[in-house]
């Protein structure tokens, strides 16, 4: 282990984390969550308007659903929207979390390598501390949330934040993401991207590179996907 460690040293040093489709299934309680606000706002909602809010941030994701039912984007129904929304979100959360396929281990994997970790999500902090008590703290060096960052996925603010944190070059960094928003704001801030998808396609982009599952991840894997892009 040691002798990898060292090899990747300068280059792969730290791994960010999505939450929501990456980490865990939890895109699914997204999908009722958001399905149920459009028809508590006043219609159902398209598949085309779902498949948009996947990956986005709660603001971005309020502004399409508003803008798919035609209601006007005030402050104040914004924010009953995001209340109803969070509301319904954290007792599905509390209802327990299932994992994706191999995350548990390879986040296990990252500890063990003695890479520094952080989870990057655009789910803002309240509903981000309850999932982290199902990931398990000790698995992360720090944790960024959609809202602590002037702008969240796509924009790049919230993994630069994380390299910030962690003291490491964004270019020393591997995302691993599940989404199109998420793999794109990975890509902007210089890291290399490990790609998963979940519910929705991700297309090919210069610093992506892809797997079908985190299971039976592998030390040589991290280094290796992160030297494919950096070379």
């Amino acid at each position: 282990m040691s002798d990898l460690v060292t090899a990747g040293a300068p280059g792969l040093q730290a791994v960010l984390w999505d939450m929501d489709g990456t980490l865990l299934e939890s895109e699914e309680l997204w999908d009722i969550g958001v399905r149920e606000l459009s028809l508590w706002l006043g219609g159902p909602m398209s598949e085309e308007t779902r498949a948009a809010t996947i990956g986005a941030s709660t603001p971005g994701a309020l502004g399409i659903v508003f803008d798919s039912l035609g209601l006007e984007r005030s402050p104040e129904a914004l924010a009953r929207a995001r209340t109803w929304l969070y509301a319904r979100m954290a007792t599905m959360f509390a209802d327990g979390l299932p994992w994706r396929p191999g995350a548990r281990d390879a986040l296990a994997l990252v500890r063990s390598l003695g890479l520094r970790s952080a989870l990057v999500t655009n789910t803002e902090r309240e509903l981000g501390d309850v999932a982290l008590d199902t990931l398990g703290r000790e698995h992360f060096d720090h944790s960024v949330c959609g809202d602590e960052v002037p702008a969240g996925k796509p924009d790049p603010a919230p993994y630069l934040r994380a390299a910030e944190l962690l003291g490491v070059d964004p270019q020393r960094c591997l995302a691993v993401e599940d989404s199109p928003t998420g793999a794109a704001s990975a890509e902007a801030a210089g890291c290399s991207v490990l790609v998963v998808p979940s519910l929705i396609e991700v297309p090919a982009g210069p610093r992506r590179t892809f797997r079908d599952t985190l299971v039976g991840l592998t030390a040589e894997d991290l280094h290796s996907l992160h030297a494919l892009v950096t070379v």
